[in-house]
């Protein structure tokens, strides 16, 4: 038994899913959508079951790579070819063939925190030391001081998650260059988790990293039809990359789910080509399910902390009055009040800011209103 993963908690997403369910409770907690996926994506998917049910190419088909390349250097001007991309199953499993592909035992990978909960593992069973910046409530921002802590000589690589989650940040022109500058000064490999690179709010575009200065042939981008299409359940990602940094990433992900069901790839293909109509329709209904969240629980009493993309907003609980910690709050909350909300301490290494949880507003306006409803009720558990 492989001590590393044996020991290792359950996730917290796990954790409070399973909790939801047996209190029966509004789970504002996981980030799913229950509304906003393309009818015609899906109906695309389904027409294509009768066209392929067999192993779909290793590196994608290639309807989806053209579809990739050309999405990218139309929405964000990337110079990118379907040479350069690998069609995966899943963000996660596009993450877990990078990290095992470039991360050598003994070199030191610089991770953001709070973080995404499946960098630390996969990093640790490459054999990689991770090293961490601390991103500290309620800017969340980058600075040259941390980076400069941070990156070493043994530095190979930096995991970075722009838009964030848990954050909900959406990091900004000086933040990026500040890094790049970093990476390049130090010779590092990005790998650039952009999943939420579309759900963006409040006329903000996303910037990526590979666009940055000394960048593109550095930089692995990981993208997801999931989070574009809220479509989560599909599982079809892909990686951007030069064939340099791409080529090793696809010889591990062959090893790994070696192919996706060609019919998914086949709709998101489709999906990819959709006019600016459907992105800007979909950030517009899920900005309007981020305000009515945000303004019901401003007016049960909470501080809301600004999300700038993501699915997701977070609470100040100590700067809503609360004198509890996150773990004890969400605990609480969803055994006696009925609502589950996800604690930032597990998204931390090292560190952890105690007093902030993060809650999904990609729900039905009565998921929502009944979310509120609770969380107002709540308040008077630690009264």
């Amino acid at each position: 038994m492989n001590p590393l993963f044996a020991t290792m908690p359950t996730s917290i997403f796990a954790v409070m899913s399973s909790l939801a369910t047996e209190h029966e409770a509004v789970n504002l907690g996981q980030g799913f959508p229950d509304f906003g996926w393309p009818d015609d994506v899906v109906a695309r998917a389904a027409s294509a079951l009768a066209e392929s049910n067999q192993y779909a190419p290793m590196l994608g088909l290639a309807s989806l790579r053209e579809s990739v390349a050309a999405h990218y250097r139309r929405h964000q001007g990337l110079a990118v070819e379907p040479g350069h991309v690998t069609i995966t199953s899943g963000a996660t499993e596009a993450l877990a063939a990078a990290i095992l592909a470039l991360v050598s035992p003994g070199d030191e990978v610089l991770l953001f925190q709070p973080l995404y909960d499946a960098y630390v593992p996969l990093v640790l069973r490459a054999g990689g030391v991770p090293r961490f910046v601390r991103l500290a409530p309620p800017d969340w921002r980058i600075t040259a001081e941390a980076l400069d802590r941070a990156f070493t000589p043994r530095t190979k690589l930096v995991i970075f998650n722009n838009p964030h989650n848990p954050t909900a940040r959406v990091f900004s022109a000086d933040e990026l260059d500040l890094l790049a500058a970093a990476c390049v000064r130090h010779d590092a490999i990005a790998l650039s988790d952009e999943v939420w690179e579309h759900v963006v709010f409040d006329g903000r575009a996303h910037l990526p990293l590979a666009g940055r200065p000394g960048m593109a042939e550095r930089t692995v981008k990981v993208g997801s039809a999931g989070k574009i299409f809220s479509l989560t359940g599909w599982k079809v990602g892909w990686i951007v990359a030069p064939p340099a940094l791409g080529g090793p990433i696809a010889k591990a992900h062959q090893y790994l789910a070696y192919a996706t069901p060609p019919n998914l790839q086949t709709a998101v293909a489709y999906g990819l080509g959709l006019e600016e109509g459907y992105f800007a329709g979909m950030r517009s209904r899920f900005a309007v399910a981020r305000d009515r969240l945000a303004a019901g629980l401003g007016a049960a009493g909470y501080r809301v902390l600004p999300a700038e993309g993501t699915y997701f907003l977070c609470v100040d609980l100590a700067a809503s009055g609360l004198g509890v910690d996150d773990m004890t709050f969400c605990d609480r909350i969803v055994r006696e009040a009925g609502v589950a909300a996800i604690p930032l301490s597990p998204f931390y290494a090292e560190a952890p800011a105690t007093n902030i949880v993060r809650l999904c507003f990609a729900k039905k306006p009565e998921t929502l209103d009944a979310g509120v409803h609770a969380l107002a009720r709540a308040c008077g558990l630690f009264g």
